[in-house]
């Protein structure tokens, strides 16, 4: 009667039917039933879990039969990063929502006993002998002190050289590369990133002819701005060898020379003597480190004319640390930043904005001003990011596969903490009084706010 035998699955189908099932058991644990969670998930083969009617917000790919294992052993935000650098896992949609759920992981740590039921089905999961491709592109390694000078040249030069042309694929025409400003929401981004330079611009109060410092100049957008608009003479600083030749050729192209000039200097290694009517950062000061951050506003201080403004425009934290000793151990194995610090910012700290407020004030600065610019910062990554999708083929060409990963994941996932509000971005004004308390600025905010003449508005 053996034409009335039906052949069983073979061993490798049952494989994979025994692994899908196992990683459909492990979801379960970790997010409860398909229908509540707001993402869909596709397996290696082609099944899929759909949040129940309505679209989810993204879609997790697992592209191989131990990729939850891989995921999550050891639990860390690095580990899970990785494993999407590698391509074991596919993120379909906006990246920036499943940064949601990977810090929902994180609670896993605290849940004893669902971790170790977790553990355990991740073990019985198959495990390739192959060595893993490597993640090792785009990694910073360390050399030298933290904040030291020559360590912080690295640190910025791993961030900032990858290339001008990588930057321009998804930066504005003018290549600013911090917080634009949309007024009304609907600007486009060379728009927003030129209201943003208005705004400072502004905020400073400049005047023909005065002294501009702009400490961490980038590719020179705010200090040509500020020369062709308020016909200032400016200095940029940067420790980018190849932001500043790109900075240098804009300024003679735009027939600046005679009013800008960008040079390679860290601002602890500025002339004592070098003073300036206004001084700005915009997007520096994250580089600092609380360690050096009464040195950096010692330096602002010392090189702000008596009577002048200081602007300091840069990322801060907005949430508060984990309490108890469960959420902070929780957090430290965790490890949350440790993907930034190994591909994207190493070196980079932020701190709350009132710690950063109090060295400023400890150094002699006024404040006079603080504005938050945090949901800009969301609408300005939600650009950044689209358009780096939009030339991903360029962008690979120049940076490779996993570098564009990378970075796409970090501009995603910052989009979102300044959404949920776990990160912010503040412009705070200082002044420097005089001998006599004296400050050059007016009694109120009205003329950041009022029409702008012809000459100065947007696209002219």
């Amino acid at each position: 009667m053996d034409f009335l035998h039906t052949p069983g699955p073979t061993t490798t189908q049952q494989a994979t039917t025994n692994a899908v099932d196992l990683s459909r058991k492990i979801l379960l644990d970790l997010f409860g039933p398909p229908e509540r969670r707001t993402f869909a998930v596709v397996f290696w083969d082609g099944s899929r879990e759909q949040p129940g009617d309505r679209a989810p917000e993204f879609t997790l790919v697992l592209r191989r039969p131990d990729a939850l294992r891989r995921m999550l052993l050891p639990p860390s935000e690095l580990t899970l990063a990785e494993t999407y650098l590698r391509g074991d896992i596919e993120i379909e949609g906006d990246p920036g929502a499943a940064t949601g759920v990977a810090d929902d992981l994180s609670a896993l740590l605290t849940a004893l006993a669902r971790l170790a039921r977790v553990t355990l089905r991740l073990q019985a999961l198959p495990a390739d002998d192959r060595a893993p491709v490597a993640t090792d592109g785009g990694q910073f390694h360390h050399a030298g002190l933290r904040h030291s000078l020559e360590r912080d040249r690295a640190a910025v030069r791993h961030h900032y050289d990858l290339g001008n042309d990588f930057y321009a694929l998804w930066l504005d025409r003018r290549m600013v590369y911090s917080c634009a400003y949309f007024p009304t929401g609907g600007e486009t981004l060379d728009e927003a990133q030129e209201a943003k330079l208005e705004l400072i611009c502004r905020k400073l109060r400049l005047r023909p002819g005065e002294r501009l410092l702009d400490i961490g100049c980038g590719w020179g957008g705010l200090i040509c701005y500020a020369a062709e608009r308020y016909g200032v003479e400016a200095l940029g600083i940067t420790l980018s060898q190849a932001q500043a030749e790109l900075a240098r050729e804009r300024i003679a192209a735009a027939g600046l020379g005679g009013r800008c000039r960008v040079e390679i200097c860290d601002y602890r290694e500025l002339p004592p003597a070098a003073v300036f009517d206004k001084v700005v950062s915009v997007g520096m000061v994250e580089h600092v480190g609380r360690t050096q951050m009464p040195t950096y506003f010692e330096a602002a201080f010392r090189h702000t004319r008596p009577g002048g403004l200081f602007l300091n425009h840069g990322i801060v934290l907005a949430a508060p640390p984990p309490r108890g000793a469960l959420s902070r151990l929780s957090a430290r194995l965790w490890g949350q930043g440790a993907f930034i610090q190994r591909y994207i910012f190493p070196d980079g700290e932020l701190l709350p904005a009132g710690e950063m407020l109090s060295y400023a004030e400890e150094q002699g600065f006024e404040p006079r001003d603080l504005e938050s610019l945090r949901e800009h910062y969301a609408l300005t990554l939600d650009h950044w990011r689209r358009r780096l999708e939009e030339r991903r083929t360029e962008a690979v060409a120049l940076v490779g596969e996993q570098l564009y990963r990378a970075w796409r994941l970090y501009l995603a996932g910052s989009a979102w903490r300044f959404r949920v509000g776990q990160i912010g971005i503040v412009q705070m004004l200082f002044a420097r009084q005089t001998a006599r308390g004296r400050v050059e600025l007016p009694s109120t905010r009205a003329d950041l706010y009022a029409e702008r003449p012809l000459e100065r508005s947007l696209g002219a």
